[in-house]
């Protein structure tokens, strides 16, 4: 479906860009769009890639205009561009609300107003049930996509896609524990007992392109993905580099949840099993009630959500499988054996 088509990638310079790219870059897709505001890592990813379907867009999601001009002749774009850090968005909640939230509204206004075939915005479990300022920010944004796909319908249709934690992404524990690794400092830990989903960058992509195959306007999909606490996720880095670095608790940080739900008891209650996914089909009833609730209607069922503390869990020996497969591990291995 992508086959001579223009994809544009918004926070582009990111690890879901990077591994969007090398997915991508060898099949006969016309031209990828890279847009981000860091100048720099476009330059490296110039360089690195030296791909004449790679084309290059400085600017912010925070501007209207800039968007305007990139989404200009896309037929798809991974809204991938956010504040993604729980403690600075905490502290500095205005700066979430204008990246996370306004800025995807101008997303998808460019791409509604430029006939953009599709759009997947990316989103979080920590949109569900959010108690913190990114959380709340991304789930806005969902809300958002929501109304506006009510109003583009099939001309431009909008989706979205939900994640758990994606190892080894930037900014994440694993690259943060295998630097104490080998600086040879303790691993801290907030929380020993507290959960996390374990996807892939990989399955991160699967999961949009499934998404892009798949989705109706309004429509969100989840991954269904195993879990890991933090305190083995520690002992498996530790395994894997052969480590006795002591590991040391330093208590939960600002918004932080000990577990993290992808889907409310509400939306499993109806949503549709893929197999590998979830989808929750947008509710497109209008504000006219009358018109959709009778006496005797069948009450929603009153099942759990979706959160990592009921998942599978993983244990030491299968997450060590797990994060021996991803090439950032097995490249800090090799550095560390020298």
């Amino acid at each position: 479906m992508f086959d001579n088509k223009v994809l544009l990638i918004t926070g582009g310079t990111g690890s879901f860009g990077n591994a969007v790219l090398q997915r991508f870059l060898s099949t006969d897709i016309a031209q990828i769009r890279v847009f981000s505001r860091d100048e720099k890592k476009q330059e490296d990813m110039r360089l690195e890639y030296k791909s004449p379907k790679l084309k290059f867009y400085i600017g912010d999601v925070r501007s209207y205009d800039s968007l305007l001009d990139a989404t200009v002749g896309a037929d798809y774009v991974f809204h991938a561009a956010a504040l993604k850090q729980v403690p600075s968005c905490e502290f500095y909640p205005l700066e979430a609300v204008h990246t996370n939230t306004l800025g995807a509204e101008n997303v998808l206004r460019a791409s509604v107003a430029n006939g953009v075939r599709q759009v997947i915005v990316l989103s979080t479990d920590k949109a569900v049930y959010p108690v913190n300022a990114m959380g709340m920010s991304k789930a806005l944004m969902e809300k958002i996509m929501l109304a506006k796909s009510r109003v583009a319908g099939d001309r431009t249709v909008l989706a979205g896609t939900r994640y758990g934690n994606v190892m080894a992404s930037r900014g994440s524990v694993i690259p943060l524990f295998i630097k104490a690794i080998k600086a040879g400092e303790p691993l801290t830990v907030t929380d020993p007992n507290m959960t996390r989903f374990m996807m892939s960058i990989q399955d991160a992509v699967d999961l949009v392109i499934y998404a892009y195959q798949h989705a109706a306007s309004g429509d969100i999909f989840v991954q269904k993905a195993p879990a890991a606490t933090i305190g083995t996720l520690a002992e498996a880095l530790k395994t894997i580099f052969v480590s006795d670095n002591p590991i040391r608790i330093i208590g939960t940080r600002h918004g932080e949840k000990l577990y993290e739900t992808l889907l409310t008891r509400e939306e499993l209650a109806k949503a549709q099993d893929c197999g590998e996914y979830f989808k929750v089909v947008a509710d497109d009833r209008d504000l006219n009630y009358n018109a959709y609730f009778t006496e005797g209607q069948e009450e929603v069922s009153r099942q759990d959500d979706y959160h990592s503390h009921n998942t599978r869990r993983l244990d030491v020996h299968e997450l060590v499988t797990m994060l021996t497969k991803l090439d950032y591990v097995q490249d800090e291995l090799k550095d560390w054996r020298r």
